[in-house]
């Protein structure tokens, strides 16, 4: 897989709360209980309609975990016409077929029920599970304990659901966790064969949290551990780089085959400070190896018929659009 086409996802992000019931000693994307907390049904269509009109095939919904945990959220959802975050989330990613894009959802860790109920309006879903050790950044984060976060990607193996999961490197971690978080994902996807990407993420410190003098880890860490996912993980597993935290030009030739979502109309919300790069700009991050648009769900999974009856004619249409598109850009750039 290292010398095959770099690929990428065209999206728009949809952060639908920030209030999430774990403390994470790295994260701003998190913001208390209070007004504007969730986003309103209007924000929701216009960005909806502006990455249909961009040509975006996927929509990432993220919002923060289990957020009804939280005092007084039930009331701002509810202003919404909803009773929970994922009634809602079930409700924009039905919008988001009728608007042509395909839904992706990042809503930390969910039950069976929950992960089986998104699944048939999702083509695809996501769980990072960061570290597999007990680490001070996660204290007070009930959701990030390792062996629940395992529970819940192995949930979504049961249910044929294809995964996206990955590292967050420079936590508190050290390279034998790594090690050991990547057996751990490789286990996992041998068991149910549903883990379609692995992302190798550092650590961006931010202002005014308990980690903003974190010390980071540098492109030789990054480019290390990948080369120990593409030693551990199993080959059909694609290894993306998020394009905008790192030096990905200097990563791809240690093994990476992807860098992920990127949107020409929203920002990277749990980021923000790190903008995307360009469409174009992804084509000389790639280099030689070139570049390739994808939709969120692998062709391998496609294949299988591992989406919900209601994506069918969806995910062919758009099939069809991105291998066109890929098709001009390949005439474009060789002549």
């Amino acid at each position: 897989m290292q010398n095959r086409v770099i690929t990428y996802s065209r999206n728009a992000f949809l952060p639908l709360t920030s209030v999430c019931r774990n403390r994470c000693g790295y994260c701003t994307f998190r913001r208390p209980v209070g007004e504007g907390c969730v986003m309103s049904r209007e924000e929701a269509e216009n960005v909806l309609r502006m990455g249909a009109s961009a040509g975006c095939t996927e929509a990432l919904f993220t919002f923060g975990e289990m957020p009804e945990q939280e005092a007084g959220f039930i009331d701002h959802i509810e202003k919404q016409g909803f009773s929970t975050v994922l009634e809602y989330c079930c409700h924009l990613s039905e919008r988001a077929i009728e608007y042509g894009m395909l839904p992706h959802t990042n809503a930390g860790v969910l039950e069976y029920d929950d992960l089986e109920w998104l699944s048939e309006v999702n083509a695809s879903m996501g769980l990072m599970l960061e570290t597999t050790a007990e680490i001070p950044a996660h204290r007070n984060c009930p959701g990030k304990k390792p062996e629940v976060r395992i529970e819940s990607i192995e949930n979504a193996g049961k249910l044929r659901i294809p995964f996206t999961t990955g590292l967050l490197l420079g936590i508190g971690e050290t390279e034998s966790d790594r090690e050991d978080s990547l057996e751990v994902i490789a286990g996992i996807h041998k068991r149910y064969g549903h883990i379609q990407e692995v992302i190798i993420q550092n650590f961006c410190p931010k202002e005014g949290t308990a980690m903003e003098k974190w010390p980071v880890v540098g492109s030789s860490v990054i480019c290390e551990t990948i080369k120990t996912a593409r030693e551990i993980l199993p080959r059909d597993i694609a290894i993306q780089i998020p394009p905008n935290l790192a030096d990905a030009s200097r990563l791809i030739g240690c093994g990476v085959d992807d860098l992920g979502g990127v949107s020409p109309v929203t920002i990277d919300y749990v980021n923000p400070e790190h903008p995307w790069p360009a469409i174009d700009e992804l084509k000389v991050i790639a280099g030689e190896r070139g570049i390739q648009e994808r939709l969120c769900i692998y062709q391998k999974y496609i294949r299988k018929g591992w989406y919900p009856p209601v994506l069918g004619n969806l995910i062919d249409k758009l099939g069809k659009d991105i291998q066109q598109r890929n098709e001009i850009n390949s005439l474009n750039n060789s002549q």
